[in-house]
């Protein structure tokens, strides 16, 4: 059987989170879910960056190593 992240259901989340909050501590948990959500941002921006200059090869092409 072939365990995946669209497999977990609400018990199995709730364990996780336990888990997570005793590892971390509830003063922590504030501070990793912003860096998490930071991430998130920064891989959502980059891969976007990413498919637009592989949708317009003749921009890539700039001086962005002169800069």
């Amino acid at each position: 059987m072939v365990f995946g992240f669209g497999m977990l259901g609400a018990k199995e989340l709730i364990l996780i989170l336990v888990i997570v909050l005793v590892i971390f501590g509830p003063k922590k948990l504030p501070d990793i879910g912003r860096s998490f959500g930071e991430m998130l941002s920064n891989f959502r921006k980059g891969s976007k960056d990413e498919t637009e200059e592989a949708k317009n090869p003749d921009d890539s092409n700039t001086d962005k190593t002169q800069k």
